[in-house]
């Protein structure tokens, strides 16, 4: 890996600017890739991108850039991305600040700008060596994502039609209110390929990273989300965030009757010792209760029952101090046991935990 310092003038920067949106940003004579495929989009606010050009202003040093140089002599941005296109929108005239945009400015201001110096490392290398020195670099400013990282390393036509249906904001909005995280970040893109890849998202992306499309992992995307909304046909806030795509996997070739299953979800919705509603919708299709958390017995309620109990557990007829026994619903949550104090037996660890299948 070879690193050089330079120095350019925001007035090289600039040179040709254009924002091509998803066809891509360019600048510095349109020798320079400001946004390549494995960027993300522009994140930065309305805060950080006017400390940018305040900085220029004050002729304060601005934190070095990284580009890449190609092949063919030209260069990519690797860090400085968010820099660089505040920079440049500002001189275009894409924003003011304090009610004055760069064509606002006094020559004498306009030229103190374009004439600031920015440090730039030109970095050549093979393209790991390039992807290796980026994922190093990026532990300062705004830290790209994991699902970044892996646009970065498995970069190619693939990862550029995967985002163009899940992290463009032309994208379809198909399966938002399910999804939690940001598709400008790359979020939803992760949440499809660990669904698809049950979780090998890196192998996924090396074995798909050359083809010409990402219709494998969008048509089973939607295929995911319209199960879930044939199963679950009302929708609720607790519905975000949940695996679906698990759950897709395993049981998607069963039949559920959905009308039994809502009359279901409303009744535990509506049960004060589901602790966890969010888990409803996993609970009632694996039958597992530790996705419900189940409200466990307050210390005064398994004190009472301990004095009650005299100390002994009702199984092994053993006497124990209360730190070494644990609560326990004597008629079961599933068969209607409510968690309430009369309902509530100390048992020794040892026979709990046999009892629940711990």
């Amino acid at each position: 890996m070879n690193i050089e310092l330079k120095e350019i003038t925001v007035r090289d920067l600039t040179n040709g600017y254009q924002d091509n949106e998803e066809n891509g940003v360019v600048g510095f004579g349109g020798k320079l890739d400001i946004r390549p495929q494995y960027q993300r989009e522009f994140v930065y606010d309305e805060k950080e991108r006017n400390a940018v050009i305040n900085t220029l202003q004050k002729n304060f040093p601005l934190n070095v850039m990284y580009w890449a140089v190609r092949e063919d002599g030209n260069f990519e941005v690797i860090d400085g991305q968010q820099r660089t296109i505040s920079i440049c929108q500002y001189v275009n005239g894409d924003f003011s600040i304090d009610g004055l945009a760069f064509h606002n400015l006094p020559k004498d201001k306009q030229d103190q700008i374009l004439n600031y110096t920015l440090m730039v490392y030109y970095c050549s290398g093979t393209d790991s060596e390039k992807l290796d020195w980026f994922e190093t670099i990026n532990i300062a400013g705004k830290v790209l994502t994991p699902q970044e990282l892996r646009n970065a390393v498995y970069s190619g036509s693939w990862v550029s039609d995967a985002k163009r249906y899940f992290s463009k904001n032309s994208r379809p909005k198909i399966g938002d209110e399910y999804l939690t995280g940001s598709a400008n970040r790359q979020e939803y893109l992760e949440t499809a390929i660990d669904w698809i890849s049950k979780g090998s998202i890196k192998e996924y992306m090396s074995k798909n990273q050359h083809e010409p499309n990402a219709n494998e992992l969008w048509f089973y995307f939607q295929a995911v989300i319209n199960w879930v909304k044939a199963t679950f046909p009302k929708y609720r806030k607790e519905m975000k965030g949940i695996k679906w795509g698990e759950l897709y996997n395993e049981f998607k070739d069963q039949k559920f009757d959905s009308k039994k299953l809502e009359e279901e979800i409303t009744k535990l919705m509506l049960d004060e010792d589901v602790q966890n509603k969010k888990g409803i919708y996993t609970f009632v299709l694996t039958r597992k209760e530790k996705y419900l958390n189940i409200r466990a017995f307050s210390p005064n309620q398994k004190r009472e029952a301990y004095e009650r109990q005299k100390g002994i557990c009702p199984v092994c007829k053993e006497r124990y101090e209360i730190e070494e026994m644990e609560g326990d619903h004597i008629t079961p949550w599933h068969l209607g046991g409510k968690t309430t104090a009369d309902n509530c037996q100390m048992l020794c660890k040892d026979d709990n935990r046999r009892k629940s299948g711990k």
